[in-house]
């Protein structure tokens, strides 16, 4: 579950994390009014992606120009979803940027500080390109972040205030822990003109699995869908995972490993997905043909790939659901089906009007071929 930023930034102030003062505004006049308050403003758009940015869907906008500036952030489409609010923040004197983030690291199932002096740009090409600029804290969730680990933290990124530092740090990792976060990031962190760390972007990620106990996330999580892919909103609904993508192979897996597999043998072959869709173990028929629907009918997907493992649900039951689906679909469909009752699911499918494939490689390389 993602946070907008001004909703990462209301929780920020109530840990006590400096950030600028901000309007939330839904109309380019609210925005006008917004920056006449405060003046020299940002304007940043409010949608659950990455990429605001270099979308366009930020820019510093003045008395004089806030109006059209507002206007034109309000009429963009970022990544797919629209542009339905802003958030106006009074400009800040910048004397550095940081980048700083508590994540959950999966190989050592622990939380991870990660700190870094190059903030306010993708922090994944900064690990790619310059991995020794970034600096790493594994914390035992027994104990929290503990004071040499701050006191490294400080150091590497050459900030002399390690007391302001390492308050900012306690705050992020209790927001983590208490929320029960999967990230929580400052990207830039700042140094001020005057000497003081301000959280200038925010972002949080809650553990769908945890809101149960996240009363509050609940509620914010029941409001921000309008504000997500509609297609994403009818995977939640029916407990399984989708997530957009820029590509035009649909694809359609059970179980999250086997579908990042099945995304990385598709970008090896030459093509690029139009999603992701984990159906997970022990979906029924019924599961498996309206995420054949859903998949089908995001407008990018010219092709659909279908790569599913027979084990906590049947490989007949599978195939019921892809073959009670496909009458009326318009694409070529490509089957990569294994496991218990295969032999049962390729008879239901062998009057279906799909590709076979014996591996997922096999699958990968015909779904580009058909695009």
């Amino acid at each position: 579950m993602k946070l907008h930023e001004y909703q990462s930034k209301e929780i920020f102030r109530g840990y006590g994390i400096p950030t600028p003062e901000g309007i939330m505004c839904n109309t380019p006049e609210e925005a006008s009014n917004a920056v006449r308050q405060l003046g020299t403003a940002a304007i940043k758009a409010q949608v659950l992606v990455g990429g605001r940015g270099k979308a366009g869907g930020i820019a510093i906008a003045t008395p004089e120009n806030v109006k059209e500036t507002a206007s034109r952030i309000m009429g963009l489409t970022i990544k797919g979803l629209p542009v339905a609010k802003v958030l106006v923040e009074q400009s800040v004197d910048i004397k550095q940027e940081f980048y700083l983030s508590i994540a959950l690291d999966r190989t050592s199932r622990r939380p991870l500080l990660i700190a870094s002096a190059s903030g306010g740009v993708d922090i994944e090409e900064v690990a790619r390109t310059s991995p020794g600029l970034i600096h790493k804290e594994l914390i035992d969730p027994k104990t929290g972040p503990q004071p040499e680990q701050l006191e490294h933290t400080a150091t590497g990124l050459g900030i002399s205030d390690v007391t302001s530092l390492s308050g900012m740090v306690n705050s992020l990792y209790a927001i983590y822990d208490e929320l029960d976060c999967t990230l929580a990031e400052i990207n830039p962190l700042v140094l001020t003109l005057d000497g003081q760390l301000v959280a200038l972007d925010a972002k949080i990620n809650i553990d769908d699995n945890a809101l149960f106990r996240q009363s509050a996330m609940q509620q914010l999580y029941e409001e921000n869908l309008e504000d997500l892919d509609p297609l994403e909103v009818q995977v939640k609904k029916l407990d399984m995972s989708y997530v957009a993508m820029d590509g035009d192979i649909g694809c359609i897996v059970n179980g999250a490993g086997l579908a990042l597999a099945t995304l990385d043998m598709i970008s090896q072959a030459g093509g690029t997905p139009a999603n992701f869709m984990d159906v997970r173990g022990g979906a029924d028929a019924f599961h498996v043909g309206r995420a054949v629907e859903i998949t089908a009918s995001n407008p990018r997907t010219k092709v659909m790939l279908i790569n599913m493992f027979g084990g906590l649900t049947l490989c007949d039951e599978i195939a019921e659901g892809i073959h009670d689906t496909l009458q009326g679909l318009d694409i070529p469909v490509v089957v990569r089906l294994t496991g218990t009752n295969q032999e049962k699911g390729w008879e239901i499918l062998k009057d279906a009007n799909v590709s076979v494939a014996g591996s997922t490689a096999e699958a990968a390389g015909i779904a580009v071929g058909l695009v």
